[in-house]
């Protein structure tokens, strides 16, 4: 609930989606950083609801006109004087005249587009709201607003083929990497391998770091900022020839996005998943491949002693499962791969010790 005082009469506006206490929520960043609970809705939703203009009793509020707006909006964060408004629906609740009592409008929005899922960067943000807004002559206007959340689900890619790339330092290294798909949903799980063809390095460790990559502006403004999102360490110790070393690395603790594409070519959101080899002199040797993400299933605020609720949270029990045993997949498949370099390492020993006899 908001007030506006102007000259004149001042009112109280409130906004209430239909079915709100039933309705899904999802935390959302707000411009500030923190973290907002927003009711949720897909692209295929209405949104319908009511507005209430509340007046003090014995009072009376003259104005030119009283509407409703669903807005769909990109801002940068570091120029808000300049937002971009992509959708703009306004709907009149009352013509111009006077009030002389509190009322409520129902009001809907119908088939309405909505493509892009909401959105919090770190330079731009992708906002839908409701705004109910009367006007009035000889005072200020009064304004209300609400955002709300979107969340598109995205049916299976029909093509999805596996990476396979050989990569490598002439005369020093050269290793194949492959990862199972090159699209996955929100909550998938990326398997591959890293097979060693040649090693004449001495590798102390190797990592896949997640990294996000955000682009605003376009052409020679364009402002490029990648973030890592996660660091996953597959191997500790040295990798030997012919060495096979595992990936299992599962997206759903992490707060990921869909990739976003030229959103009204104001900005884009890319995944890449990078591949790291550190030396012993702490030399990195590393390549980024670009992986495509997609939206299987609605991502939602849990609540507890919902049993029927299977939609992954930022906080729920199973996500902190899955990341126990992300864990421990990691600690598994680098003992593994030590294991292996020893093994290696003593087979190779003792076919040296054999050649010297």
């Amino acid at each position: 609930m908001a007030s506006f005082f102007g000259f004149g009469t001042s009112a109280d506006l409130r906004i209430e989606f239909k079915d709100q206490d039933h309705r899904k929520k999802v935390a959302v960043k707000n411009e500030n950083g923190e973290l907002e609970e927003l009711y949720l809705f897909t692209g295929a939703d209405d949104v319908t609801g009511t507005a209430y203009v509340d007046i003090p009793k014995g009072k009376k509020l003259e104005h030119t006109g009283i509407k409703i707006e669903l807005i769909g909006l990109i801002e940068y964060l570091y120029d808000r004087g300049n937002p971009y408004e992509f959708s703009t629906l306004s709907r009149e609740l009352e013509v111009p005249g006077t009030l002389e009592e509190s009322k409520k409008y129902p009001f809907e929005f119908a088939n309405v587009e909505k493509n892009y899922e909401t959105y919090t960067g770190n330079n731009v943000r992708l906002r839908y709201f409701l705004r109910v807004k009367i006007t009035r002559n000889y005072a200020s206007n009064i304004t209300h607003s609400v955002d709300f959340a979107v969340q598109n689900v995205s049916a299976e890619p029909e093509i999805n083929n596996s990476i396979k790339m050989e990569v490598g330092i002439e005369d020093c290294l050269h290793i194949e990497f492959e990862y199972n798909k090159s699209k996955y949903h929100l909550q998938d799980v990326v398997i591959g391998k890293i097979y060693f063809l040649l090693v004449r390095i001495k590798i102390k460790h190797m990592e896949v770091v997640i990294i996000k990559r955000e682009s605003t502006g376009s052409g020679p403004n364009q402002y490029n900022e990648s973030e890592n999102i996660s660091k996953f360490e597959i191997m500790d110790g040295a990798p030997v020839r012919g060495e096979s070393i595992p990936i299992r690395l599962f997206l759903s603790p992490y707060d990921l996005t869909p990739t976003m594409k030229a959103v009204h070519n104001k900005f884009s959101v890319k995944y890449y998943l990078n591949l790291v080899l550190v030396d012993e002199e702490d030399r990195r040797y590393f390549k980024q491949q670009e992986i495509q993400l997609w939206r299987k299933s609605l991502r939602t605020i849990h609540k507890k002693g919902d049993k029927h609720n299977t939609t992954a949270t930022l906080t729920s029990t199973n996500d902190s499962k899955v990341a126990e045993r992300s864990t421990a997949t990691n600690t598994a498949a680098t003992a593994a791969s030590s294991a292996a370099s020893s093994s290696a390492a003593a087979a190779s020993a003792k076919s040296d010790s054999k050649v010297s006899k």
